[in-house]
């Protein structure tokens, strides 16, 4: 192994050394305690420790980074304290996830990295987001984020690198080529000689560098931040280096060949930079021992803290106070001055007056910036706004709902557009996983809202016609609003763009053009949570959101003798329970309509909170109104079969008669 110092001193040449074996000389404690029993999972990077180290020490602490489970060393040169990277470890409070998460599934913005997901791919997307950020801070910060060969292949590999190269964003992504995933080897998860070149598709410089050597990782690094500070860009990096424990501690080793074990062993990136240190009187073998001796008592102190720190006891307020980030509703209250507009115009005019009302607000989608998206509400946006705030983005869901988190992650808000809700399948992982769960898991916010076009209708089959808040709705964590009125688009829109919580904005396409109301010109709010009663009666509850309440309506237009509490959810979660128990408690006789099938949707949850809150008061069961169980069909013959339009009729003066 060739080391060249270029201008370092003897002094930083020690610092490296030192950032170099700590992390070594932690693993060795964990992989003895491991044995005792008081440690549970491990996931070593003995082997790997150059890289972590050398770009860690390049870049600044306010410079982002995102690495994986056998990145010890971005932890450790980052400095933090040991006693809490333990705690974090065994689950105690003193960690950054109160217990909820394990290992190395946490992210700090004091020390400014984001911890990993499982699924990967999912923080490639962040990176993006952060990158973009800093773009558009225009701080000259570069971010770093770190993969391994396995998640190459993931689709959200691509789609960050793409997103990158087309935005040019200061990204170094890093992939720590060890040879295995899990245990699969290399040639049989590519192709290609190096995954470097996979840059070149993407029009983006790559590089591969010796992982093993800690000067070729520090030296590079140091180039390209210059560089990437006066031009940025992102630079793909295969990073060269192998595994030395299993992929876990319980999986082992057996299925490496022990000569390629040996021939990267005498490749050891600590063992290898200590000879060199050594052989150039750099490095005495008393400071050495001093070194180790320091690492080793400091460990040893903070170890023994953290064994004093109580288990953590289960609090069940805690727990779910969690799940969200706190918000006090800001309630702006609106003029008299209104305007007869669509629906599609109040979202525009939400949109518009809240990226006026917050500089740091951040609009992604397919085709809506100049082309003003696919329904034309953000039609004329670029030129008010800029394309820096408006963003075009290339078809890849889950990249930009993932960068929407990066945004959030560093001071911006982010909307996402999906074209149609239908598409949001392709961005479902980091929604469910990454969105949802932040808060909950490291006490990180999410400030991101994702639009939902949807609804049948409009004969766009099965592909273009979905109504899918039930995918949402049962995910702990995420919000989710439906309005069926252009007053309450445009207010509830304004509201959950203040939210910081994740948002799933549902908005029907059916009603963008046919349905108007007096709407307020200025900007106001509308809270979640808060039903709106639009009729009522005596005879019977409905329950209904989006275009079922247009729907039951008509339906009660037809039948002016039903007095009915026609009750409009408007927020799917949270749901008003106040106004659906008062109402229920009232007439006695409930029924619930719903465009999405029925089997699994969110009527059958209200029905059965109805059925365990409020079943002394009903005198009849609960019906539940909703779609065919299948997909939903592109003839209008076979799409208003489809729909429950004209069961919801049938069904309820049966109700009625019960």
């Amino acid at each position: 192994m060739n080391f060249d110092r270029k201008n370092l001193s003897n002094d930083q040449l020690l610092d490296l050394y030192k950032k170099l074996i700590k992390p070594r000389l932690i693993e060795e404690k964990m992989l003895i305690l491991i044995r005792q029993g008081k440690v549970s999972k491990w996931f070593s990077g003995i082997g790997q420790e150059a890289i972590s180290v050398g770009i860690t020490s390049v870049l600044d602490k306010d410079e982002y980074i995102l690495p994986m489970h056998r990145n010890l060393g971005v932890f450790t040169t980052r400095e933090i304290p040991l006693h809490r990277l333990f705690s974090q470890w065994q689950g105690k409070a003193n960690g950054f996830t109160k217990g909820r998460d394990r290992s190395f599934h946490f992210g700090t913005q004091e020390y400014k990295i984001i911890g990993m997901i499982s699924h990967l791919g999912p923080q490639l997307g962040v990176a993006d987001g952060i990158a973009l950020a800093n773009k558009l801070k225009q701080n000259g910060k570069v971010t770093a984020v770190f993969t391994g060969e396995g998640a190459t292949s993931e689709g959200d590999f691509h789609e960050a690198l793409n997103i990158a190269s087309v935005w040019e964003l200061p990204v170094l992504f890093v992939i720590e080529n060890n040879g295995y995933g899990l245990s699969t080897p290399t040639n049989e998860q590519y192709r290609c000689e190096d995954l470097a070149d996979k840059g070149i598709g993407y029009g983006m410089e790559s590089h591969v560098v010796d992982g093993n050597n800690i000067l070729e990782v520090f030296n590079l690094i140091s180039e390209l931040k210059a560089s990437m500070q006066e031009n940025p860009r992102p630079v793909l990096l295969e990073f060269k280096t192998f595994r030395m424990r299993g992929h876990e501690e319980a999986s082992g080793t057996k299925y490496v060949p022990q000569e390629l074990m040996d021939m990267w062993a005498e490749k050891d990136p600590v063992e290898n930079f200590r000879n060199y240190l050594k052989a150039t009187a750099v490095l005495s073998e008393e400071t050495d021992e001093a070194f180790r001796a320091e690492i080793k008592k400091e460990i040893d102190t903070d170890w023994a803290k953290v064994q004093e720190e109580p288990e953590i006891q289960a609090s069940l307020s805690e727990e779910l106070n969690d799940v969200y980030k706190p918000y006090d509703f800001e309630e702006v209250t609106h003029s008299e001055e209104v305007e007869n507009i669509r629906m599609i115009d109040a979202i525009s005019n939400g949109l518009r007056q809240s990226m006026e009302r917050h500089g740091n607000l951040v609009i992604m989608g397919q085709d809506i910036a100049e082309y003003g998206g696919a329904f034309k509400i953000t039609d004329g946006f670029v030129a008010q706004f800029g394309k820096e705030r408006v963003r075009n983005t290339p078809i890849c869901e889950s990249a930009v709902v993932s960068a929407g988190m990066g945004l959030s992650i560093n001071g911006h808000k982010a909307v996402v557009e999906m074209q149609f809700a239908d598409f949001v399948s392709t961005g479902f992982n980091p929604i469910v996983n990454l969105l949802a769960k932040s808060h909950y898991r490291w006490l990180e916010k999410a400030d991101v809202v994702v639009r939902m076009p949807c609804g049948g209708g409009t004969q766009a089959g099965p592909f273009h016609s979905q109504t899918n808040e039930a995918w949402f709705t049962k995910t702990p964590g995420l919000k989710v609003v439906y309005p069926a009125f252009p007053y309450d688009a445009k207010g509830l829109l304004n509201t959950a763009i203040n939210d910081p919580n994740p948002v799933m904005y549902f908005e029907h396409k059916q009603l963008y053009r046919s349905m108007y109301q007096d709407v307020p010109k200025d900007y106001y709010t509308i809270p979640f949570g808060k039903a709106s009663l639009i009729k009522e009666g005596e005879d019977v509850t409905i329950i209904s959101f989006g275009a079922g309440v247009h729907w039951a309506l008509d339906t009660l237009a037809k039948n002016p003798e039903i007095k009915a509490d026609l009750i409009d959810l408007r927020s799917l979660q949270p749901l008003d329970w106040e106004t659906i128990y008062t109402s229920v408690k009232k007439t006695n006789k409930v029924i619930i309509l719903q465009e999405d099938t029925l089997f699994g949707g969110i009527s059958s949850d209200i029905s059965a909170m109805i059925m365990e809150n409020c079943f002394e008061y009903l005198d009849a069961p609960v019906r539940r109104v909703g779609s065919l169980e299948s997909a939903i069909p592109f003839v209008k013959a076979l799409e208003d079969q489809y729909l429950p339009k004209v069961r919801f009729e049938e069904e309820l003066k049966e109700l009625l008669v019960y």
